[in-house]
């Protein structure tokens, strides 16, 4: 049976395709790469992006991402700071290495650290990504600051 014009159109519209919270995260971006672009590559002004983003969070979300942010900038200077979707990012060389999704960004149940294909996280055939975070214990951190600095290896 053939689909009307009607309903076959009305599903290949992109924005039906994308929840209101992923299209104000792509609306998100398009600011920050206008702001990049006029920032350049300065990294006050990436690190000031980035804290006030987190100011923003809940509660919990925002304790989690402090002491996330303290300890990728510890773990590894070279990464700067800068926002990527609306998110707290860390790039070498122009190319984000890590970012940290807040559970209130998709309304998910937990916040999401997650590392891009730059960074050097190979590890035979298979290996994560993203790591779900609840709580940052002291072997959480340490774990953490391992990733980072073999991330940015």
């Amino acid at each position: 049976m053939r689909q009307s014009q009607e309903t076959s159109r009305a599903g290949n519209h992109p924005e039906e395709s994308f929840s209101a919270e992923e299209r104000a995260a792509m609306r998100e971006r398009a600011r920050e790469l206008k702001a990049e672009a006029r920032a350049g590559k300065n990294r006050a002004e990436g690190e000031r992006a980035v804290l006030a983003k987190i100011a923003e969070m809940a509660e919990a979300d925002r304790a989690l991402a402090t002491r996330l942010h303290a300890i990728i900038t510890e773990s590894a200077p070279e990464l700067m700071p800068r926002l990527w979707y609306g998110m707290p990012a860390y790039a070498k060389d122009g190319k984000i290495v890590c970012f940290f999704q807040s559970a209130g960004k998709f309304n998910t149940r937990y916040a999401t650290l997650g590392f891009s294909d730059s960074a050097r996280l190979d590890n035979g055939a298979m290996w994560p990504t993203a790591f779900a975070l609840t709580a940052l214990t002291p072997a959480e951190e340490e774990r953490i600051r391992a990733l980072v600095r073999q991330a940015v290896s």
